[in-house]
This record gives structure tokens, sequence and C-alpha cells, in this order.
């Protein structure tokens, strides 16, 4: 317990990924992206024909991943699923299974796990809440809905995938419900969380910001700062 953990904790597409990976990589920190567990429960589910309702076949598919993360690629059983998990079919399908409790309990252990020497950044929907209350800095990005579609568009077509604004859109506002509304662990700002709106900050000025908070922890007040 005495390893440091930052938590960084958002909705879909408010940068908390790229932003928790520049700040683990600053620091020398291992890096989890947690909202990647749930995308790799969703891809190992779609390939294998599992009902996204069949809740004991999905918790017991989470239990058993096998993930490795190294830099920016994502192994799952060894093979690289980093732009596989980011299609929004799978982002769908995760959006949907993070709502059931069986699966997320099925992975605190495995979060848990990455928590080593020298320290850990731990970004996802619940690290500051559930998974890492103990950790000594919190941090809540968020971002306008109309915002985060547009980074989301950008991503999809560097990547080569169709992608179209208005339904991005919708479908954000879609994922924001569920992630603020299910029963277990809804996504909403750890208790003395750092709040940043990064609606028109880059990234560097984001990791910028959370690097001193980390640092220089007395020096602002959590909440909105």
């Amino acid at each position: 317990m005495s390893i440091p953990v930052i938590t960084i904790d958002g909705p879909t597409a408010s940068g908390k990924g790229t932003v928790a990976s520049r700040v683990a990589a600053a620091l020398g920190f291992a890096f989890l992206d947690s909202g990647a567990l749930y995308r790799l429960t969703a891809l190992s589910a779609l390939e294998a024909g599992i009902d996204l309702s069949d809740e004991p076949a999905l918790a017991a598919l989470a239990k058993a991943l096998e993930v490795r993360f190294e830099g920016e690629c994502i192994l799952l059983r060894g093979r690289e699923v980093q732009d596989a998990i980011r299609q929004e079919a799978v982002g769908n399908a995760a959006s949907k299974i993070a709502a059931l409790p069986a699966v997320r309990a099925a992975l605190v252990g495995l979060q848990h796990g990455f928590r080593q020497p020298p320290g850990l950044v731990a970004d996802g929907r619940d690290m500051g809440t559930v998974i890492f209350p103990d950790a000594p800095l919190k941090v809540f990005l968020t971002a306008s809905a109309e915002a985060r579609a547009s980074r989301r568009y950008k991503q999809l077509i560097d990547k080569g995938f169709p992608a179209n604004m208005t339904a991005l859109l919708q479908d954000l506002k879609e994922r924001d419900a569920r992630d603020t509304g299910r029963a277990t662990a809804p996504l909403k700002p750890a208790e003395g969380a750092h709040v940043l709106d990064t609606s028109d900050m880059t990234i560097e000025q984001a990791v910028t910001q959370v690097l001193d908070w980390y640092r220089r922890p007395g020096d602002s007040l959590a909440q909105g700062n």
C-alpha cells in the first residue's frame, strides 16, 4: 500500500488514457488502462460468441484475461489488439458489460496486480472511487460531449475506420448515461479529486497540470483546480 498511485478517471474520449500514459512515462511509473480490460473482455466475448447478457460467462472470461501493456501496445494472450479493441462495436459492448457487477468484481484483482514499484498511473472510470481509494493523487478528467466526439472522430479517421460525427455524439451521450447511472461503481469524481476540464486544453497542458499536482500537492486545492 506504500506504492504511490495516481488515478485518472473520466468519461469516454476525455483524453484520460493519453494523459495517464504520458504521466506514467514522465515519472517512470507503470501504466494501467482499466478501460482496456473491459474492451478486452468485450472483444473476447464477441469473438467467442458469448451473449453480452450472460453475466456468469462474461465474468469467467474477465477473470481469465491474459493481458500485458507494453508502451503503446496491448497484448491479449500475446496478440497485439490495440486497434481491434478501439472499434466502435467493441466499445459499445464494453460499455454494456461494464455495468455488470460480476464482471467488475472479476477484474478487481487483476487491476490491483498492476500496483508495483516505483508507482502506478491508472486510468478508468472507478480507479479513484473503488479500485485505489487510497491513491495520494486523484484526477477526474472531463470535457464537453462535443469536444470528445470531435476527438473520437479524428482518432477513428486517423486509424482508417469509418466515422460519423452525429452518431459518435449520440453514442457518447448514451455511454455517459450508462456510466453515470449504473448501480455498481458509477462514474463520478472521487472524494478529494482534482477536476480538470480539457475541452480547450492540449494533451501537453493536461499532462503538465497533473504532474504539477503530483510534485507540488500542497499548492492547490482539489475539486475544480
